[in-house]
């Protein structure tokens, strides 16, 4: 059901030290680090993320909560993404490859109705 989470973190310089050392006993580590977010995990999948809350979007400072939801295929992106908009949800991202993230990852991106940043997504093994 959740592919990955990310919450957003106040201090990011204490934020960082402390999942690096709290998730690193558990084995997990920085899969991928773009500077105002980092990805943990293991054999190069990030499921959890953490972001610099103080990094600016175009709506202002990033605040809301993160959640992948995964989907089996396409077809189900595209479902999640209009009922979503059905019932009212802010667009985020219509559904598309995301090839920043990694070759056959396709998702939507829509708010909730708290504001949070809630995605479908399906990793198309068949892209890669």
């Amino acid at each position: 059901m959740i592919d990955h989470v990310g919450i957003n973190c106040h201090d990011w310089a204490r934020s960082q030290e402390f999942y690096d050392r709290v998730l690193g006993v558990l084995g997990y580590t920085r899969q991928l680090d773009y500077g105002v977010a980092i990805g943990y995990g293991r054999d190069g999948r990030p499921d959890f993320w953490i972001a610099d809350a103080s990094a600016g979007n175009a709506d202002g400072p990033n605040r809301e909560v993160h959640c992948a939801f995964r989907a089996a295929d396409r077809d189900a992106v595209q479902a999640f993404y209009d009922a979503a908009l059905a019932l009212g949800a802010e667009s985020l991202h219509a559904p598309r490859v995301w090839p920043e993230y990694h070759p056959g990852y396709y998702g939507a991106f829509v708010r909730d109705p708290d504001g949070n940043n809630v995605e479908a997504v399906f990793h198309d093994a068949a892209a890669v």
